[in-house]
């Protein structure tokens, strides 16, 4: 059973995305003005996904219902309740990649193939997730990691605790081994 609490760290885990309450309990998520999810007092979350994505949660989640606009189809309604948590990060992620400018989601998506010690001077010990977190924030380089406050890299999903010491530690050291 996921929470709201959930849905903004996935949401706010993608880069560029913005949080706004419209109303009191109305919380929505955007990448360049453009809402990919949302959540009312309802507890009904709001994705906007492309058709294949749209119908595999449908079939997925009884309780799902459509999303339209003007009769067209945009996205699915679900409760919150209803999805588990990698459930949500993996719908909030598709909902994201749909809304995002093409030049933003082809580099999140080029991350999803970045190698730990292939990227730039990223250490390997790094690991996967955080190496493919990095990269797919545009995040290649030591340099561009001292410019980041631990908080920052934290909300990155796949940066945990580790990856931040290592990070630090070769910052430290100059990027030596």
């Amino acid at each position: 059973m996921a929470t709201l609490a959930q849905l903004r760290k996935a949401a706010l885990s993608h880069p560029e995305t913005a949080e706004q309450v419209i109303d009191p309990g109305v919380v929505e998520f955007t990448v360049h003005e453009k809402r990919f999810a949302s959540m009312g007092e309802d507890g009904l979350v709001e994705l906007r996904l492309p058709a294949p994505d749209t119908d595999e949660v449908l079939a997925a989640h009884p309780a799902a219902q459509p999303l339209t606009r003007d009769a067209t189809p945009v996205g699915v309604r679900v409760p919150i309740g209803d999805i588990n948590g990698q459930q949500l990060n993996h719908w909030v992620r598709r909902a994201w990649l749909s809304q995002a400018p093409k030049r933003l989601a082809a580099r999140v998506a080029a991350g999803d193939t970045a190698t730990p010690g292939e990227v730039g001077d990223l250490p390997r010990a790094i690991g996967g997730p955080a190496t493919r977190a990095l990269t797919g924030a545009g995040i290649t380089t030591l340099a561009q990691v001292a410019a980041l406050t631990d908080a920052e890299l934290l909300t990155m999903h796949g940066v945990g605790p580790k990856a931040v010491r290592i990070l630090r530690a070769r910052l430290i050291s100059g990027g030596s081994a």
